[in-house]
């Protein structure tokens, strides 16, 4: 695998590659792989001829009172997992290489961007869209793969994409999950061995709206009323947001006519943790 650190030459290696006619598939990511990250990249060997990770933490997401100096990292295992998966190409740039001293440019996506995270991190997705952008020159990938337990995110890119007449291809991946049911994410390994109960209730919270739909329910209010009680009865987590929503514009919903994101933020002591699924409304 090979290792890249400069954009101009992440670019040089990304032309020699489409001018032989590969295909490349990209996975950016933030580091410490998990099960999760190690699928994306199955996925982009796959789905491209050669395959892309990108590693990096990017600070213009973070709020200051956010984790980006403890948020975790492993580099050396990082390589080592890309490259027993295949992937061709790891990029991993250096801060000041992608925000040069002076920068002062920046992505805006607006209104799928305004709900859910983007109310309580609200630079959260103008940091997003602008390292996947810059990610995107860089690489000069066909297709890009995201995991679906970033939903909006997810969503944030392909607006971006579409709008900006990016010819990229945006693959969403379905949720990769621990045996216990917790959606895998790198701040899993924040929660203490007491805080993994509590944890599970996001899993069980989904699992039990799409029972209420099933029953019959469509009222929001209703449904997000018991999602609510079962994320905090017992104690120890506080809930950011639970919310009903359209899965193309992300705005609220009153009443599920269709297939609804419900989407679940909550804080586990210091651990902020999302989860998420499409309540699937059975038409009589």
């Amino acid at each position: 695998m090979r290792r890249v650190e400069n954009i101009a030459d992440m670019q040089r290696l990304a032309d020699t590659w489409r001018a032989g006619g590969e295909r490349i598939a990209f996975v950016p990511t933030m580091g410490f792989l998990h099960e999760g990250h190690l699928d994306l990249l199955r996925t982009a060997r796959k789905m491209g001829t050669k395959s892309v990770i990108s590693i990096f933490v990017n600070p213009t997401q973070f709020a200051p009172t956010e984790d980006f100096e403890s948020y975790p990292r492993d580099l050396g295992g990082d390589l080592d997992l890309a490259t027993e998966v295949g992937t061709d190409a790891a990029f991993i740039p250096p801060v000041d290489e992608m925000y040069p001293e002076g920068f002062q440019t920046y992505v805006h996506v607006d209104r799928v961007t305004e709900n859910l995270c983007g109310r309580s991190r609200p630079i959260f997705f103008r940091g997003v869209a602008t390292v996947v952008c810059k990610l995107f020159h860089a690489v000069k990938p066909h297709i890009s793969i995201f995991g679906q337990k970033d939903f909006q995110q997810l969503v944030t890119i392909k607006r971006m994409v579409k709008d900006m007449n990016m010819d990229i291809e945006i693959v969403g991946h379905p949720i990769v999950r621990e045996k216990d049911g917790l959606a895998m994410s790198s701040r899993n390994t924040y929660l203490t061995q007491e805080q993994r109960p509590v944890a599970l209730r996001l899993n069980r919270c989904l699992k039990e709206a799409q029972k209420l739909v099933d029953s019959g329910e469509r009222n929001a209010e209703m449904i997000l009323k018991a999602a609510g009680d079962l994320l905090t009865t017992g104690g120890g987590a506080t809930v950011d947001y639970a919310r009903l929503c359209n899965p193309d514009t992300i705005e609220d919903v009153e009443v599920i006519s269709g297939p609804t994101l419900l989407a679940l933020a909550v804080w586990v002591g210091k651990t902020r943790l999302i989860d998420n699924c499409l309540l699937k409304a059975i038409k009589n």
